[in-house]
């Protein structure tokens, strides 16, 4: 199934849920397009029919992959990936009526009950991918030569470039549908819990995202009481969030084991298409810049707010004289698409259709997921956003990424269903892109000195969240699962394997209090998609490196040029690798000196802010 496409970055939220304040009118969105509500008729027809249509599918080919000459294996491709839609419609509605309120029992059973059909279903179709990956080599070489699969040929190249990881067909059909009682229950469980969390803060009592928004307080006091707060209640929760991490950690474990996966993140790495030399150069990148970019910035930093040393509660404080007023919703809209048309006018066309046809939804809620995303459904249908929109200048910069998402997903549906996913590495480049085009044109047009420093330092916070904290999150996902290889966790060894990478990253400008070291239990990537925040700074240092030759190809006069192959290179989706589709730029992402590129533009913003 296509999956969300996430921001790691906590949301804000305000102390009230009524529909923001005075940023009101906020957008909901309406899922009417996949179905009219969970009670439609609609679903159980559709869920009749599939089940139908793929015991057909089984019957007719079960057993016989391997005697197909190439139209025939096309046409079964063909019916296979329509199948694989319709199933990924149901759960795509499913996913998002629990994300819009995970606390209610009744949204999750509904999510629980489609998952565990679809689930059932979707069994009768493990066949089909086992048997083309047991067809021998040179018998799929003649194949392949005919023409007939050319439609098909990259998803034909990662299925069997997944072979020496493939089990039996009754191994692969148990952990197929083990998943609904291993890892998607424990995620649910995750997101039901951290939904249902309630911190208590100067007499109220406040959602986690609520409180996690008092973080970036201009009064240090209410910062600290939020932050010593939040520590309280999850290590309230510990025993619990403990439990879901071991067991996660050793579940992935096992099935790495069975894969023959060497390492952790060689499972990620496959299904990112990314070789994990090019992996090692970013994080190696990253981890030996820290000084340079965390440190330096914080330390600078410390200095404007007044102090020796930053706590944890401090490090998206805003600045001295850092209003940061207020942006209603039609502003930000207005900033995002302007931002955008002038890029590329089609770009924003598309996005447009985003706020005119109720694809977003940005009212904070008790219960909603937090954070945000673009799920991209299925490409019949179009993306949805999941927003908690707040009126920050942080919440524009999300909405300018997400918005990313959602034009790449509805580009890349061009593909089809089973080449429109992006794989990971490419994935947060439109997103952050987005944000880029969306910064530039607000700094472009700032003429206050002053408010320009401030918009560059906020840029330089977003980017160090983006590739500082999420190479950091990576590290501790490393040496929390190598640990857990061995033995079961305890939540003060997982506590301190976080503050570990934490004094790292951030460097000696902090020092972190005692209920810090329970922060790393509500990073909702480390349950749903472990190792994924990789992807962040690889799409981060992408950009930076994309952004510097719009910028020299614009001075050329051929800024339009540079955008028919940009909005080329989105079009792709997961039809081609990262390397074809980066060569029109210029770009090698296995040249070490690449990463250091994108870094050198941090550190360049961060060299003008000390200047």
């Amino acid at each position: 199934m296509n999956q969300p496409i996430t921001r790691n970055l906590p949301a804000s939220a305000p102390d009230d849920f009524g529909g923001g304040g005075d940023l009101a009118p906020l957008p909901e969105w309406r899922l009417g397009d996949l179905y009219g509500g969970t009670e439609d008729p609609a679903i159980e027809a559709d869920f009749a029919a599939i089940a139908a249509d793929c015991r057909a599918f089984g019957t007719d080919f079960r057993g016989r992959v391997s005697e197909l000459d190439a139209a025939g294996l096309a046409g079964a491709i063909r019916r296979y990936e329509a199948l694989e839609q319709r199933l990924a419609r149901l759960h795509a509605y499913a996913q998002l009526v629990f994300s819009a309120d995970a606390s209610s029992a009744v949204s999750g059973r509904f999510y629980q009950s489609v998952t565990e059909r679809i689930t059932a279903i979707g069994t009768g179709l493990l066949f089909f991918t086992l048997e083309i990956n047991r067809i021998g080599d040179a018998p799929f070489a003649a194949l392949a030569d005919e023409g007939a699969l050319a439609l098909y040929a990259p998803w034909l190249r990662d299925l069997r470039e997944g072979r020496p990881h493939q089990l039996s067909d009754d191994l692969e059909r148990l952990l197929h549908e083990k998943d609904v009682t291993g890892h998607a229950a424990w995620s649910r469980l995750f997101d039901e819990t951290i939904a249902a969390l309630r911190v208590p803060i100067a007499g109220e009592e406040l959602t986690l995202s609520a409180a996690l928004n008092r973080l970036s307080d201009p009064d240090r006091g209410v910062r600290e009481a939020a932050g010593r707060a939040i520590g309280v209640v999850l290590q309230r929760n510990a025993r619990l969030f403990t439990l879901i991490t071991n067991t996660l950690a050793k579940d992935k474990a096992i099935e790495d084991g069975w894969r023959h996966y060497p390492t952790p993140i060689s499972a990620r790495n496959r299904s990112n298409r990314v070789e994990d030399e090019v992996v090692a150069a970013l994080v190696a990148a990253v981890t030996s810049a820290y000084p340079r970019l965390a440190h330096r910035y914080y330390t600078l930093k410390a200095g404007w707010l007044g102090l020796d040393r930053l706590e944890h509660w401090d490090r998206n404080a805003p600045l001295p004289d850092d209003a940061d007023r207020p942006v209603a919703w039609p502003e930000a809209q207005a900033h995002v698409l302007a931002a955008y048309r002038g890029f590329s006018p089609e770009l924003a066309a598309i996005g447009e259709r985003f706020f005119t046809n109720a694809w977003i939804d940005a009212v904070p809620r008790p219960g909603k997921s937090g954070g945000a995303f673009a799920h991209p459904t299925v490409p019949d249908v179009h993306p949805y956003i999941l927003l908690n929109y707040h009126g920050r200048s942080r919440d524009v910069m999300t909405l300018a990424h997400e918005l990313g998402h959602g034009i790449h997903q509805r580009l890349a549906a061009e593909q089809g269903y089973l080449l429109a996913r992006t794989p990971l590495t490419l994935a947060e480049t439109a997103s952050v892109f987005g944000e880029m085009l969306t910064f530039r044109s607000l700094l472009d047009g700032e003429t206050d000195p002053a408010r320009r420093h401030l918009m560059l330092a906020r840029k330089v916070e977003d980017m160090l969240n983006t590739v500082v904290r999420q190479i950091a999150f990576f590290t501790f996902e490393q040496r929390l699962h190598e640990r857990r290889r061995d033995s079961e966790l305890l939540g003060e060894e997982i506590g301190d394997i976080w503050l570990g990478v934490q004094r790292e990253s951030l460097g000696p400008a902090f020092t972190f209090s005692d209920e810090y070291r329970m922060f790393w239990a509500y990073v909702p990537h480390f349950i749903h998609s472990p190792f994924y925040v990789y992807a962040y700074a690889f799409g981060d240092c992408l950009v930076n490196a994309l952004y510097g030759i719009y910028q020299d190809e614009v001075a050329s006069g051929r800024g339009a040029a540079f955008a028919a192959r940009y909005l080329d290179l989105l079009r792709a989706g997961g039809s081609r690798r990262h390397g074809e589709l980066l060569a029109p730029f210029g770009i090698d992402a296995a040249d070490p000196a690449f990463w250091q590129r994108g870094l050198d533009v941090i550190a360049g913003f961060i060299d003008e802010l000390e200047n």
